[in-house]
């Protein structure tokens, strides 16, 4: 566990290396036969590709339901797809689908189709630096900034960022660092684009202009709920706060699971990331030393209402390591000033 110290009004300060390097070694030594977990959840695709066509489908259909049952069809159904989404991206950006990098990517544009908005090519780099520099000052986009965290403060302050939060991830990472532009960025953007000029082109002119508005509504509406208000953006919540000192990273064993391809097993995650998320209860499974006595959920629901509630978990119940060169800046431009 990491050696933590904390003050009022600010993020907790680790002083040593991110835990996972060390267990993944620890645990290799004590069960090589992990090592036979490596590899590929072929199902993947699969899932993606009829995940993406149900929300589509939905999505076109939504303008024939009342105001609410299309708000609950939005919520149960548009809400689970596209936080099932977020998390197949997340698989994918791991190239846990196929082999190839090349087909890992174009995989992952296909399940960025109903989230609006090209992201898939842009979280696979921030959250790359998220698993190598866990907690890095001005490097893991992960953690809120000092803004929101003094922003949104108190039981209101909270709910308000945690009903927003997926506007918070999708633009803060950009605000901390900048994006690096490569080709499959670009490709990401034109896909995202072409793909969804010409859904709702099809809507339009195939069943009407009504449908069409209401397919974008459904669409937003779903992203806004899987982001914020539905059960299983607890992990969120759940994989990084500090709800116990000594401990940054959390594991979930609930049910929610089977519609997230196992990210609740994160410290199990973060450990191997080779191993795709169907086989991370296995490595759990054989290594039961390294993970038993770490603290753990089985409600994200629970953990969301926690945070909520629990005056003593805030947006600073984060973990945070020094960047020496973001710290020698800091003095330069201190010095520059005087």
């Amino acid at each position: 566990m990491a050696t933590q110290k904390k003050s009022k009004n600010d993020f907790y300060w680790a002083d040593d290396k991110e835990p996972h390097f060390q267990r993944r070694q620890d645990i290799l030594k004590a069960h090589p036969e992990v090592s036979k977990l490596f590899g590929i959840n072929p199902n993947m695709r699969y899932w993606t590709v009829i995940w993406v066509t149900v929300q589509m489908t939905v999505a076109a259909m939504s303008y024939q339901l009342g105001w609410i049952p299309f708000l609950l069809v939005t919520y149960f159904v548009g809400g689970t797809i596209i936080h099932a989404m977020f998390l197949a991206v997340h698989e994918i950006t791991h190239d846990l689908a196929f082999v190839k990098k090349t087909h890992n990517n174009i995989l992952s544009f296909f399940a960025n189709i109903p989230m609006i908005a090209p992201y898939a090519m842009a979280f696979k780099y921030y959250h790359g630096i998220h698993h190598w520099d866990q907690g890095k000052d001005g490097e893991d986009t992960d953690i809120p900034t000092l803004g929101e965290a003094m922003l949104f403060k108190g039981l209101i302050g909270k709910i308000i960022w945690f009903v927003s939060q997926i506007f918070f991830y999708a633009l803060r990472p950009i605000m901390v660092k900048s994006l690096k532009v490569n080709k499959w960025v670009v490709y990401n953007f034109i896909f995202q684009i072409t793909v969804m000029s010409t859904y709702f082109y099809c809507v339009t002119t195939f069943i009407s202009g009504e449908a069409a508005l209401s397919a974008l509504l459904y669409l937003f509406l779903s992203l806004v709920f899987a982001g914020g208000l539905h059960p299983t953006s607890g992990h969120f919540i759940s994989e990084h706060y500090v709800f116990e000192e000594g401990q940054e990273t959390y594991s979930y064993y609930g049910p929610l699971n089977l519609l997230t391809f196992n990210v609740g097993y994160h410290n199990e995650h973060h450990d191997f990331p080779r191993i795709p998320g169907c086989r991370l209860p296995e490595l759990k499974k054989m290594a039961p030393e390294f993970y038993d006595h770490l603290h753990s959920y089985n409600s994200w629901v629970a953990v969301n209402w926690r945070f909520l509630t629990d005056k003593n978990v805030t947006l600073y119940s984060r973990t945070k390591r020094e960047n020496p060169t973001l710290k020698k800046k800091k003095v330069l431009e201190v010095a520059a000033q005087k």
